[in-house]
């Protein structure tokens, strides 16, 4: 893997971009843009917010952001994106972008210190091409910190090293990404079919195409959890949906962690109906999920405070539920458009400095 190209003359590390796609962030984006620019980084740092159809004043707060860095050598600028969709935000960002080094972050995360100055030397080090860590959940409501009690389990979320922790080292796939402009490139960005579960399917296009994935504990996110019950269902049945697509366009993708979920549903459901029409001993199976869940819960909600413990086994019934649901449920049309869509191919063109991706 080739060398993150030198520093401009003057800086001690190579440029950075960050791109970030938002769609109605009013309550976060200024904090998590501040966060970048806070940044301890020896090197230029450059905002790219591809801006969604935001129902809130999203777009005004970038556009003070805008405003207020003009100029500077940490400078915040936009970009349209009309869908909405993610994928399409992130590649209409890194179009827009400009330096060898591209940093993805969210507009409700916030990085911690020393994140993008411990990711570019990792790249280096590692010779990986995309380096990532932890999705630090942190809520602000007793709800909110119960879904991120829910968010850092493996009651809740699996041996997924980057919402749990772990040993550095290669991995599957990690929360965002600190990439090489070149494999983006290579791989013609993200696959804009993919509303949810795109870092997944890239990471692993990267990693069939022979490059490292890194994963470090020492890299952290600071993540808003959703903030009612209605949107974590959303959010997870989401995941569960497009998770499958994955494991349909991506033969042999999938693993047993992914089956849990959808496990766990037709087990609940196998137990209630076959409960009631068959036999009573059949509930054993619903009992035994609910037994687990106030289990883990009483383990895993030891620090908060009485109202988030209590509606902490809600919040792992919701994901767990939600999840498997979305999992089981989704269309195999869904798998069968992102095939067509994708056997279109995308290119890249790079006939300016650093290449823009196009498709």
């Amino acid at each position: 893997m080739n060398a993150i190209p030198a520093p401009a003359a003057g800086s001690a590390r190579p440029a950075v971009s960050v791109i970030m796609p938002v769609l109605n962030e009013s309550r976060h984006l200024r904090e998590s843009v501040e966060r970048i620019l806070a940044q301890e980084y020896q090197g230029d740092i450059e905002v790219v917010i591809a801006l969604g159809p935001s129902g809130d004043d999203t777009d005004e707060i970038a556009a003070r952001l805008v405003a207020e860095t003009a100029g500077s050598s940490r400078e915040v600028r936009t970009v349209a994106n009309p869908t909405g969709r993610t994928p399409a935000g992130l590649n209409a960002a890194i179009r827009g972008s400009r330096h060898p080094v591209v940093v993805r972050v969210d507009g409700h995360g916030l990085l911690t210190p020393g994140y993008i100055d411990t990711a570019v030397r990792l790249l280096d080090e590692t010779g990986a091409v995309n380096v990532g860590g932890i999705m630090h959940a942190e809520g602000e409501t007793d709800w909110e910190r119960a879904v991120a009690a829910a968010m850092t389990a493996r009651i809740g979320v699996g041996n997924a090293a980057f919402h749990t922790g772990g040993r550095a080292g290669e991995a599957a796939t990690v929360y965002l990404g600190v990439f090489r402009r070149e494999v983006l490139e290579k791989q013609g960005g993200y696959n804009e079919e993919f509303i949810r579960a795109q870092d997944w399917e890239l990471n692993y296009r990267i990693r069939q195409d022979g490059g490292r994935v890194w994963f470090t504990p020492d890299l952290k996110v600071t993540y808003r959890p959703r903030p009612t019950v209605r949107a974590l269902a959303k959010q997870y049945r989401d995941y569960g949906r497009w998770r499958r697509v994955v494991t349909r366009y991506h033969r042999g993708s999938v693993n047993l962690r992914y089956l849990a979920p959808p496990a766990a549903v037709l087990a609940v459901g196998l137990g209630l109906v076959g409960g009631a029409a068959l036999s009573p001993w059949l509930l054993v199976l619903p009992g035994g999920y609910l037994a687990a869940i106030l289990a883990g819960s009483l383990r895993e909600g030891r620090g908060l405070s009485a109202s988030a413990r209590a509606q902490l086994p809600v919040a792992l019934v919701t994901m767990h539920m939600s999840w498997g649901w979305g999992f089981l449920t989704s269309p195999r049309a869904l798998a069968r458009r992102v095939i067509a869509s994708s056997a279109r191919g995308a290119r890249v063109a790079t006939d300016e400095p650093g290449g823009v991706l196009s498709t």
